[in-house]
C-alpha cells in the first residue's frame, strides 16, 4: 500500500511541477487538442513533406511578437493563437515529430516543444531558451533533430561577432538579472567560437535545386551583433520554385511567400543570405 501511495504522490508532484512551468490558456489547450487530431493524417514518407503539410495547417494564424515574454519567470509557453517566426517553426517541428513518432497526447506535445525550444532540451530559466537562431540550429543538431546543410549547398563561412543581446541589455527585461546576463554572454561566446556558414543572397538561385521542401530557412543579416532576423520553412510550390512558409511581419499572418525565396529576400533590408537546416 505504501508503494502505491508513493507512486501516486510522485505522479501528483510531477503534474504539479509541469503545471508550474507551463503557460497555456484553455483556448490554446483546445487548439493543441484539435491539432493532435489533425496531424496523424499529415504524415508522409518524406519528413520534409510532413513539415510542410503541418506548417500549412497554420496558414492565416496571426503574427504576434514576443509571445514567450510572459510573467516574471521563464515558463513553457504554448500559444497556437498567435505565432512569431521562431515559435511557428518550433511548433511545426514539434507536431511533425509527434506525427513521425506516433505520439498523440498533450504531454507528448509539451515534451517535444520543450526539447526543441531549450538548450539541451530542458527548461532551466530564461537563459536556457535558445535565443540566437544559430545556437537554436547548433543545439538541435546536437540533439539529432536536424543538420545544418548550408556548407553542402554552396554556403561559405563568415566572420562575425554575435553580441546583440548583451550589447542591447536594456531591450531584454530578463537581462536586468546579472545571472541571466552572464549566461547569455556565455551563449554568445559559444557562437563566436564556432563558424557561421551562410549561402549568400546572390548564390541562392543557382543552388535552389539543393534546397528541399521542409528545410528550415534562417535569414542572415548584416545588423551588427545579430546572426538571424527571420526564419521559416522551405516549400517547393506549383511553379517549381522554393518559397518561404513563415509567420510574416508583412501580412501579419502565417503565409507562403508570393515570390520565390530568392526574389522575396531582395526586398529585405540588410539580408545577406540564408542558413539552411534539414530536419532528420
Amino acid at each position: 500500500m505504501k508503494k502505491y501511495l508513493l507512486f501516486g504522490f510522485l505522479a501528483i508532484t510531477l503534474s504539479f511541477l509541469q503545471a508550474q512551468n507551463l503557460t497555456c490558456s484553455p483556448l490554446n489547450r483546445a487548439a493543441v487538442d484539435a491539432k493532435l487530431k489533425e496531424i496523424p493524417a499529415l504524415l508522409q514518407p518524406d519528413f520534409g513533406a510532413t513539415m510542410v503539410a503541418v506548417g500549412k495547417t497554420f496558414l492565416k494564424t496571426p503574427y504576434v511578437a514576443k509571445t514567450l515574454e510572459i510573467g516574471d519567470r521563464e515558463t513553457l509557453v504554448v500559444n497556437l493563437q498567435g505565432l512569431d517566426c521562431t515559435t511557428f517553426v518550433e511548433n511545426v517541428l514539434a507536431f511533425s515529430l509527434m506525427a513521425r513518432n506516433g505520439e498523440d497526447s498533450f504531454e507528448n506535445f509539451t515534451e517535444n516543444l520543450e526539447t526543441v525550444r531549450y538548450k539541451d532540451g530542458k527548461l532551466n530559466g530564461y537563459a536556457s531558451r535558445l535565443h540566437y537562431f544559430t545556437e537554436w540550429i547548433a543545439n538541435n543538431e546536437a540533439k539529432g533533430l536536424l543538420k545544418d546543410i548550408t556548407s553542402e549547398i554552396g554556403g561559405e563561412e563568415i566572420a562575425k561577432d554575435i553580441n546583440f543581446m548583451s550589447t542591447h541589455r536594456d531591450l531584454y527585461p530578463f537581462l536586468k538579472d546579472d545571472v541571466n546576463y552572464e549566461k547569455i554572454k556565455a551563449s554568445e561566446r559559444f557562437l563566436n567560437n564556432r563558424p557561421i556558414c551562410v549561402l549568400a543572397q546572390d548564390k541562392i538561385v543557382e543552388n535552389e535545386h539543393l534546397i528541399h521542401s521542409g528545410d528550415i530557412i534562417a535569414l542572415a543579416t548584416s545588423i551588427n551583433g545579430l546572426d538571424v532576423t527571420h526564419t521559416g520553412i522551405a516549400t517547393r510550390e506549383a511553379d517549381g520554385r522554393i518559397h518561404l512558409l513563415h509567420a510574416s511581419t508583412g501580412s501579419m499572418e502565417v503565409e507562403v511567400s508570393t515570390k520565390p525565396l530568392a526574389e522575396y529576400l531582395k526586398n529585405i533590408k540588410k539580408n545577406t543570405g540564408i542558413i539552411v537546416a534539414r530536419p532528420n
